[in-house]
């Protein structure tokens, strides 16, 4: 068979785990016995291509759990440890130490797989990532030939994420990678990725009420899953998390003999600093400055940097300030301007989440009014769609931050709901294939009109539309756009439209306007 990055695509996409499987899981309420396999599980993954968990010591990783912020942490952090990259360490001017590839492994994706294993602030290339794809595939056949399975059956390899790890970690290993960030898929204690051993710093970002049937329906038990991540002998550090969780962190580390420090912020990050942070949002200052205190940790302890104990006390370095600046992480308030319409797109998706994210909204509102007020006649959008969760009570909270926030019963002229389905006649791009989602539910756009019959209730001068496909809700956007500049005969700020509910959606909507770009 081919052996490009479609063909890497199409076998990965064959690892997913489907709906009915995931259901019977939820179901059975076997989450004890599934947590208690998954690391054992993993180790003989990485035995059978290879490695022992020790190997992963030579990566030098930094381990990030939490349940919001962990992407934008991790981002900032190899941000960081990126400006102390030499290109030839042959030639540097002085003696100080330098790191030659920084790693980063995060998800999901919003594109395109590859963009989950970055290397120096680069996914792997098409090439790379089919060559690293098919060398753990191999490894893994010709392991099951060895023990006398199947190697055509598909146990014989593991499921979609765990895949990706171990090719995180095998990619990171061929390509001598001397740091890697690696964040955690859903909690910690039995996150595939906690078979690293010993990393060199740790950090837990903002915890919340997620993923429940894996980690449990309380903050403590939830802290107690992400605080797995803690090991013996290495420092880590926290967000500022509710008294209840904070006490259980600290206890796990406790267990575990050693610190925990919670990071309640940074004096240089204040809002009226001159430090514009790469990544958008007032709620970012917390994650920077959790990023700040593990970056530095991780320099101290490899010995790239003297850093006194009173460091957070101190002015930022140029390189830590560089690094925030420059750090970049798609699909998180992220905005992206066509002739008519300025899209606000965030993916979040959780209750927390989707505040903050509405916070922002508000924040660019005010800021694209011509007279300071969020009472512009301007039409604004909202395209929406949450798949998995509970979707009413996500859209709930938006409406009731955004209508608090601006002081309007009507924060959207328009409501868009669709799937995450990427194109009307192609369907799925390639790489946003989900099959742990119900296809019938998806077909009958059950999620969709509930959430339109939702919105209506709430605002019911809204004109809400259903669409089976992003491209649609895209294309309603620039007409509705076009339609209201020839209405009005206008050059005024262009029709603002927030996208949000899920990274899924994000990535589908970044893929569409992409491909199909808007009038500039």
């Amino acid at each position: 068979m081919s052996r490009n990055y479609e063909a890497a695509i199409a076998a990965l996409n064959s690892l997913q785990t489907n709906f009915a499987v995931v259901q019977q899981l939820r179901e059975s309420g076997d989450r004890r016995q599934m947590n208690l396999r998954s690391l054992p599980e993993m180790i003989e993954w990485l035995r059978r291509i290879g490695y022992q968990p020790s190997d992963l010591n030579r990566l030098n990783p930094v381990h990030v759990a939490g349940t919001k912020g962990k992407g934008s942490t991790s981002a900032f952090i190899s941000s960081i440890l990126s400006q102390y990259i030499s290109p030839d360490s042959s030639k540097s001017t002085d003696s100080a130490p330098r790191l030659k590839k920084v790693g980063l492994y995060t998800s999901p994706h919003l594109r395109f797989a590859r963009e989950r294993i970055q290397i120096n602030s680069a996914p792997l290339s098409e090439e790379k990532f089919a060559q690293y794809f098919f060398e753990v595939w191999d490894r893994l056949e010709d392991a099951a030939r060895v023990a006398g399975e199947n190697p055509a059956e598909l146990r014989t390899k593991p499921q979609y994420f765990r895949y990706l790890t171990l090719m995180a970690f095998h990619a990171y290993l061929s390509e001598g990678v001397d740091a890697a960030v690696i964040e955690c898929g859903i909690g910690g204690e039995y996150d595939c990725t906690n078979v690293l051993e010993r990393p060199v710093a740790a950090a837990i970002t903002s915890l919340g009420i997620d993923h429940t049937a894996m980690l449990g329906t309380t903050i403590e038990e939830i802290a107690w899953q992400k605080g797995g991540i803690i090991k013996p002998g290495v420092k880590a550090f926290s967000a500022p998390q509710t008294a209840s969780a904070e006490k259980v962190l600290h206890d796990r580390a406790v267990e575990k003999g050693t610190q925990l420090k919670i990071i309640p912020g940074y004096p240089g990050l204040t809002s009226d600093t001159d430090i514009k942070l790469g990544l958008a949002g007032d709620f970012q200052r917390t994650n920077a400055a959790l990023a700040i205190a593990t970056a530095a940790e991780f320099l101290k302890k490899v010995g790239l940097d003297d850093i006194p104990d009173d460091f957070l006390e101190k002015p930022l370095p140029t390189r830590f300030r560089k690094g925030l600046e420059l750090a970049r992480l798609g699909g998180r308030c992220e905005t992206r301007h066509e002739k008519d319409v300025t899209w606000f797109i965030d993916g979040g998706h959780t209750l927390e989440s989707i505040k903050l994210a509405g916070q922002w909204f508000t924040s660019q509102i005010y800021a694209n009014s011509p007279s300071g007020t969020a009472a512009s006649k301007k039409q604004r959008v909202l395209i929406f769609n949450q798949q998995t969760r509970d979707s009413n009570a996500l859209a709930q909270a938006l409406y009731d931050t955004l209508s608090a926030a601006l002081g309007s019963e009507q924060p959207f002229t328009h409501a868009i709901f669709c799937t995450n389905v990427t194109y009307k006649a192609a369907g799925y791009r390639p790489d946003l294939v989900s099959m742990n989602t119900d296809a019938s539910e998806v077909e009958k756009l059950q999620v969709q009109n509930s959430l339109a019959e939702k919105w209506r209730s709430l605002d019911p001068r809204a004109e809400v539309k259903v669409y089976n496909t992003i491209e649609e809700a895209v294309d309603f956007t620039r007409d509705l756009a076009a339609n209201e500049k020839r209405l009005v005969n206008t050059d005024e700020t262009p029709i603002m439209t927030f996208v949000t509910g899920s990274l899924h959606l994000v990535g589908g909507f970044l893929d569409v306007i992409e491909t199909k770009p808007g009038p500039q």
